[in-house]
């Protein structure tokens, strides 16, 4: 049997501010694991007992594998920037952010281009610019844009205005407009649904056009298995072509089936703990899918075999305690686990690119 390695990042859970949080505007010393047990207890035994808890502060008992933190070295908070800096990518200088919105010529170069014009071009959470402007969309078809801390290009349609090709059709245009200096990390499609009477839900047709990353493990493997957004952080390189799924329930479906394939790395993204009740500053929603996600965690447990290597991690933080919508700057939890493991305290490791390299060694056959 040949070795095989599955890395799963639960987005947004980090473990306690980093030594720069400061510089990335988190002031109120985040730790978004722990507050969010603070202010809503959770039981997920099979996170403590691999140590997952006990590396964000979290009271318990770990019983098998190393577990630790990774401090962020690269100069972002997101997903891009966490799950490029695990397969050994490191952003030096930040991408753009736009908290006053858009160039008014790089707007209206996008709106000659897609042949409409559009609404928004500022800040704004997702919930928040559809409450503000989705009325207004409706009656007009004009699709929305807009951004947020982050550094990202965000366009959002109803989904029975601007079909969800068309909605694409912008996003690519707008991804080759977005050259330096205004080359921001990431384009995204937020479609939604609803009415103005009953509110609006996004769909989950979201997709993402990354800046294209440099070469990185991914490349090196190839033939990577990718579940949920990871293939599109990648823009799509070195990995299978999968379906895209959406949502925790269906990124655990999607990862049965990348254990039953002959894929020798699964890379995987669960991302409803961020994109659900992080930017909603959703402590009780966070502390519940933390608890069904521990249920899918030890239905994956009992399918490891005696060759392989799971690696459970953050990408960056969310806490939904805290005074913002965004991000935080944390420490990522990180848990190693495979056939005979002994129970170790990594304590605190510079840089989540180590993941990459236990990946590496794991599939070489060397000792980690």
């Amino acid at each position: 049997m040949e070795r095989r390695v599955i890395v799963v990042v639960l987005d947004g859970c980090g473990a306690g501010a980093a030594p720069d949080a400061a510089r990335f505007g988190d002031l109120d010393e985040p730790s978004t694991l722990l507050h969010v047990n603070q202010a809503a207890p959770f039981s997920a035994p099979n996170l403590e007992r691999l140590g997952f808890l006990a590396a964000a502060g979290i009271p318990g008992t770990p019983t098998t594998g190393s577990y630790g933190r990774l401090r962020p070295l690269s100069m972002g908070k997101d997903s891009v920037t966490g799950h490029w800096e695990m397969m050994g990518i490191e952003i030096d200088e930040p991408f753009p952010t736009f908290p006053n919105g858009f160039p008014i010529r790089l707007v209206k170069d996008f709106e000659a281009r897609i042949g409409t014009q559009t609404l928004g071009n500022r800040v704004g959470s997702g919930t928040q610019i559809l409450d503000e402007l989705g009325e207004l969309h409706i009656s007009t078809g004009f699709p929305i844009v807009y951004t947020s801390a982050d550094s990202v290009f965000q366009v959002a349609a109803h989904e029975d205005v601007v079909p969800i090709d068309k909605l694409y059709e912008f996003c690519v245009v707008a991804r080759e407009l977005l050259v330096p200096p205004n080359h921001v990390q990431r384009v995204i499609a937020r479609p939604f649904l609803g009415s103005p009477t009953e509110g609006y839900r996004r769909t989950e047709r979201r997709k993402d056009w990354p800046v294209t990353p440099p070469l990185n493990l991914v490349d090196e493997l190839g033939d990577v298995f990718g579940v949920g957004v990871v293939p599109e952080l990648f823009g799509g390189r070195g990995f299978r072509t999968v379906r895209r799924t959406q949502n925790n329930a269906e990124h655990a479906t999607m990862l049965d089936e990348a254990l039953a394939s002959d894929a020798k790395f699964i890379f995987a993204n669960f991302e409803d703990f961020d994109m659900l009740y992080g930017h909603r500053s959703d402590p009780q929603g966070f502390s519940r899918c933390l608890a069904e996600f521990d249920v899918t965690l030890g239905e994956l447990l009992g399918k490891l075999g005696k060759e392989d290597l799971l690696i459970l991690t953050a990408d960056h933080g969310n806490d939904p305690t805290d005074v913002s919508t965004d991000h935080t700057r944390e420490y990522v939890p990180v848990a190693l686990y495979h056939d005979g493991a002994e129970t170790k305290a990594l304590g605190d490791l510079d840089g989540l690119r180590n993941v990459g390299n236990w990946v590496r060694d794991w599939l070489a056959g060397r000792p980690i």
